[in-house]
């Protein structure tokens, strides 16, 4: 979030990564969006799961070709992320966010995962008074 001119000007010559300013300017735009949602929003994490209901959706899929690239929901999530300044968070990646953090279980049902994960839930936060 901190990256000045000179930075990026590094990163652009660094041939170990995607040198694509556009990219790199996107993720350090929304290293500052994140920041602003911990220092003066609900916090990342309270931002994602409100819309779960703080709890992870179990779908009961029995083929990978059943699995959706995205959703309704993780086109929700991807415009509410956007509108906070977050670039790159289209509805395909949220939805791989959402699969790879546990939101979404879309474990296939003979999967050996799929009655574990489906057991997740997250702890509801104490509200403050």
């Amino acid at each position: 979030a901190r990256y000045n001119a000179k930075k990026v000007h590094a990163l652009m010559n660094d041939v170990g990564i995607v040198r694509n300013k556009a990219k790199i300017d996107g993720a350090i735009l929304s290293a500052k969006s994140y920041l602003d949602i911990m220092e003066k929003g609900p916090g990342f994490s309270k931002l994602l799961w409100d819309f779960m209901d703080g709890k992870p959706l179990v779908n009961h899929f029995k083929t990978t070709a059943s699995v959706p690239a995205s959703t309704p929901l993780s086109v929700q999530i991807s415009k509410e992320l956007s509108s906070r300044g977050f670039k790159f968070v289209g509805p395909t990646i949220v939805y791989a966010f959402m699969q790879a953090t546990g939101m979404v279980n879309d474990h296939l049902v003979d999967c050996h995962c799929h009655a574990t994960c489906g057991k997740t839930r997250r702890k509801p936060r104490l509200k403050a008074k």
